[in-house]
């Protein structure tokens, strides 16, 4: 079901919610054969609008359809294809162990579906941020109400027309519209809310579940750095710098927000990577504008956010070492690398999501790890490093919701590994089998045999026969 914006719309989105509370109970009990028949018809239909999709997000913010299947559909579809292959196992109830004083009983977790889930996505990855977690609300047996972001309102509408195609609203639908719908939404008792976006609108988010005691997932964002130390491969670093940051025009939540580079190797390291922005953005050398790899700035207001941490920088003492061309008319910035950078310019104290670049040196590596830990938590932490003492320095001493070591973002497509943040950059994990569990209820479940004595021992009223069963429990524990 898609809607825009109005008094009215109130009304729909309480029947929505009514029609899918009554749907949840039904999918109780639903099968693994159900819940994967509804993950087929979703790759189905995935795989349907990929042009519709590609072309949306051209429109939107000029992303390259190539990049949209490799960012957006492609992990979409290894996804769900994971979950189809894994629901059965996932939903097995867990045998666990007993203690010696359990004698005689049968315990398990029986994985039982939340109910009403709401998901709230962001627009720089509009598709694969939207239906991600629909899969594990699907693979979970819940239902689900989408709500997309509207600052991407061509690809906004194309998943309100695939998901209307695809599904009874009782069981999805989405409403388009502004901040309005999403407070709206808020508003309503859902049983777990998945959040995608800035920790301030996580926040806000949080403090509404908090209204029903509702359970959330926030996939959230911060300061993600990357460490590279004198022995790291120059090259291969730079190739895996500039495509993990520049990818999406620098709006991804775990891309590399700065670097921490050893002093000695910082600017063969710059020169590595402005020949790779080369390559990779100016191949037949029009200039990295004319483009068609290098997407934009999603809207006016972020692109006057950007050029302002830019000009806080430079003012502030920072050199432009690579890029720093812009065009606003365009919404155009340039791959830029910013040096002389220091912990007190706004470029630093807040998530920069665009295509800048701020390093930092450090002599010993100490300096490095405590800057980031006097810091948030980040989302991700990079580490470039042939060093396996420094890699696993840094690795013990800071926390971060995941990273990679030589390598940039790919940890996020793991079927395996869970994704998400700690704290202030996230609470909770997603994708795989850790997104089905943060839309299930573990219920813990045990078996007595009946007419079985066990515990009756224990029973008031409390003798001294009682009180000596007890001691003598207690040496068995």
């Amino acid at each position: 079901m898609t809607t825009t914006v109005t008094e009215n719309n109130v009304d729909k989105i309480k029947a929505v919610f009514q029609a899918q509370q009554q749907t949840a109970i039904r999918l109780r009990t639903s099968t693994a054969s159900e819940r994967i028949s509804k993950l087929k018809l979703l790759l189905s239909a995935i795989q349907k609008y990929e042009a519709e999709f590609q072309e949306a997000l051209y429109q939107d913010f000029k992303k390259n359809r190539t990049e949209t299947t490799l960012t957006e559909i492609v992990p979409l579809q290894s996804e769900i294809k994971h979950a189809i292959s894994q629901i059965k196992r996932w939903m097995r109830p867990q045998s666990v162990s007993n203690p010696i004083h359990y004698l005689g009983t049968r315990a398990y977790v029986q994985y039982e579906p939340k109910g009403v889930s709401l998901i709230i996505s962001p627009w720089n990855y509009p598709v694969s941020l939207t239906l991600s977690p629909l899969v594990s609300a699907i693979a979970a047996g819940c239902t689900a109400i989408l709500k997309p972001s509207e600052l991407t309102p061509h690809t906004s509408a194309a998943l309100g027309k695939m998901v209307k195609e695809t599904f009874d609203e009782s069981e999805v639908a989405l409403f388009e519209g502004d901040v309005n719908v999403s407070m709206a939404l808020l508003d309503l008792p859902f049983n777990h809310i998945f959040f995608t976006g800035s920790p301030a609108i996580g926040k806000i988010v949080m403090r509404a579940a908090a209204n029903h005691l509702t359970s959330v997932t926030l996939e959230l964002g911060g300061k993600s750095p990357a460490f590279i130390d004198e022995t790291a491969d120059l090259q291969d670093t730079a190739e895996k710098l500039v495509w993990g940051k520049f990818v999406n025009n620098g709006q991804t939540c775990i891309a590399p927000d700065y670097l921490l580079v050893k002093e000695s190797v910082q600017q063969p390291l710059i020169e590595h990577i402005e020949k790779q922005i080369e390559k990779v953005y100016n191949a037949d050398k029009r200039g990295i504008e004319k483009s068609d790899s290098y997407c934009r700035v999603v809207n006016q207001r972020h692109f006057t956010r950007l050029q302002k941490l830019m000009e806080d920088a430079l003012l502030k003492g920072a050199t432009i070492a690579v890029g720093g061309k812009v065009n606003a008319e365009d919404r155009f910035i340039a791959p830029t690398l910013l040096t002389e950078v220091k912990t007190d310019m706004a470029i630093m104290q807040e998530e920069i999501f665009g295509p800048l670049l701020p390093v930092l040196t450090y002599q010993k590596v100490e300096q490095a790890i405590d800057l980031v830990n006097r810091g948030e938590k980040p989302l991700a932490l990079y580490v470039f490093s042939k060093n396996k003492n420094m890699i696993e320095q840094v690795m013990s001493q800071t926390t971060a919701g995941g990273g990679c070591v030589n390598e940039c973002l790919l940890h996020i497509g793991h079927p395996d590994l869970p994704f998400g943040g700690v704290n202030n950059s996230g609470i909770g994990k997603s994708h795989g089998h850790f997104g089905f569990l943060e839309f299930s209820n573990a219920r813990a479940v045990l078996k007595q045999r009946v007419g079985f004595t066990g515990f009756k021992l224990f029973y008031p009223p409390y003798t001294d026969k009682v009180k000596n069963l007890v001691d003598r429990f207690k040496k068995f524990l």
